[in-house]
């Protein structure tokens, strides 16, 4: 079942078998036997300032820590 996730497979297994089993456990099993791909990472740079600036008061109320560049760090 190449197709399926250790979410899927955990389930799988434990709805068919009976046996309880985490996805945890089924993800290192496979990454044991080499049969988990890599995710696909994006790799994301912080810029020196907002693209989309704010021009009102509050318009701003949550922000991702991958905005802020810290100068020397990382």
């Amino acid at each position: 079942m190449p197709e399926f996730t250790p979410r899927e497979l955990a389930w799988h297994i434990t709805d068919s078998q009976g046996a309880f089993i985490s996805e945890s456990s089924v993800y290192r099993v496979l990454k044991d036997y080499d049969l988990v791909a890599s995710p696909a990472y994006i790799v994301l740079t912080a810029a020196d300032e907002f693209r989309h600036k704010t021009r009102r008061v509050h318009e701003l109320w949550q922000t991702d820590f991958t905005y802020f560049k810290i100068i020397g760090w990382g």
